[in-house]
């Protein structure tokens, strides 16, 4: 091995680590690209997350389906109370109208 065979290899060796470091930076500048997208993709996941929480927040408030048909009784039971309501005061209307005519006409 003498200085000869390293000079006829040290040109070879140098054009491979080049080409290594070419592939190497490469790979890496898609890495970096790809570590962007996936640090967006997390942030918007982590929204879409905050998002379905307040979601999840604000169903809990609302009635269930079991308070509804409960509600939609209370009103049909309050449209029957407020029927004879009405027909008790259209009578007492009634009434108070004829004693209205009858003290104006015994005047």
């Amino acid at each position: 091995m003498d200085a000869g065979f390293f000079k006829e290899w040290a040109g070879l060796i140098a054009i491979l680590i080049s080409l290594l470091a070419t592939i190497y930076a490469w790979l890496t500048s898609k890495a970096k690209v790809n570590a962007e997208h996936l640090k967006s993709v997390d942030k918007m996941l982590m929204n879409q997350d905050k998002r379905l929480s307040h979601v999840e927040t604000e169903l809990t408030h609302l009635p269930a389906k079991d308070d509804v048909t409960e509600l939609k009784l209370s009103l049909a039971e309050l449209r029957g109370t407020v029927g004879r309501l009405d027909e008790t005061v259209s009578s007492v209307g009634r009434t108070v109208h004829r004693i209205d005519d009858y003290l104006r006409e015994a005047r």
